[in-house]
């Protein structure tokens, strides 16, 4: 077997070609994990699909086949997967960051992963763990183990798919973005039973939704976000898509402060998330981030009065064990 019939039926051209099936996918990337295609054959699958537009089936297909690969996960699933794979090109410090550590003091396990330290002029998602107070998992195992300690961890892509990684990275040869990127954000190797994510195209919110579905998620939010992380402005009106109950969802977030003004800052610092939670600065732009983004975050999980308990939460944050 090869991938050649796959490359045949997405490239036959205008009025024949077609997408992959599900099983298709699964089997295209099966392949390609076991080093049994050729490395062209690979640049021109996930180009081929590039130019066509990803569908949901693809994603669905190529997620499960990634996830046959992956260790068993070890403990409890956790409550939220927290995909980070964006570029942060657009974007300041990484406030998000804060939020997921408030929804893991309201009890509901967050696994974060990804891969983005490389890509950030400013200051990376990595930078920021430390201040954060989130540790970094060694491996599936260990991120396991962190979220029982403290119901939250940061899982590097290379320490549990560094065969994905490689997938990724294609972007440096080929220029160009793939299905990879989004694949990840829909990866959830913890089996978590609901998902925040992030987009920076809006297109993009509806193809994870879709593949969210196929993949069986019971709950899952994604926003067009900060840098195209899971991060909401404050200061607009954002448009929600998703799951709840495994059924497609939308709504619309209100803005939560009358303000025009852009994420970025002028000269970040990643030690300001810890000075922001400690209360050692009071900055109020970042602290809507924070609670606007944990709001939505909480309701993915199932909490009542999300936003009540998103602001409580950070008046408590204080007493909560350091990390």
């Amino acid at each position: 077997m090869s991938l050649a019939p796959y490359i045949h039926a997405m490239g036959r051209g205008p009025g024949r070609a077609r997408s992959l099936t599900r099983d298709e996918a699964r089997d295209a990337m099966g392949q390609i994990l076991r080093g049994e295609a050729a490395p062209e054959a690979v640049g021109a699958l996930l180009m081929l699909m590039r130019y066509r537009g990803e569908s949901a089936a693809e994603i669905a297909g190529f997620a499960e086949a990634i996830r046959e690969t992956l260790p068993d996960w070890t403990g409890p699933a956790p409550a939220l997967d927290w995909p980070s794979y964006a570029a942060g090109r657009s974007r300041g410090l990484p406030w998000f960051l804060l939020s997921a550590r408030l929804v893991a003091m309201a009890g509901e396990p967050v696994l974060l992963h990804g891969w983005n330290s490389h890509q950030s002029p400013v200051a990376s998602v990595r930078d920021a763990l430390a201040g954060a107070g989130i540790a970094v998992a060694q491996d599936m195992q260990d991120a396991a183990a962190l979220l029982e300690r403290d119901k939250i961890a940061y899982l590097p892509l290379e320490n549990f798919a560094p065969r994905a990684l490689d997938l990724l990275r294609l972007r440096e040869v080929l220029g160009l973005r793939s299905a990879i990127n989004t694949v990840l954000r829909v990866l959830n190797p913890g089996g978590a039973g609901g998902s925040v994510q992030g987009v920076f195209h809006p297109p993009y919110r509806e193809l994870q939704s879709d593949a969210c579905a196929l993949l069986g998620l019971e709950a899952m939010t994604v926003i067009k976000g900060g840098g195209g992380e899971f991060e909401r402005h404050p200061g607009k009106d954002i448009a929600l898509f998703g799951l709840r109950s495994g059924q497609a969802w939308t709504a619309q977030a209100p803005e939560r402060l009358d303000v025009t003004r852009r994420l970025a800052d002028a000269a970040p610092d990643p030690a300001d998330l810890g000075r922001l939670w400690s209360g050692e600065i009071d900055d109020p732009f970042a602290t809507e981030i924070v609670l606007g983004t944990a709001e939505l975050a909480l309701d993915t999980a199932g909490i009542a009065q999300p936003g009540a308990r998103a602001a409580d939460l950070w008046v408590r944050r204080h007493r909560a064990r350091a990390a």
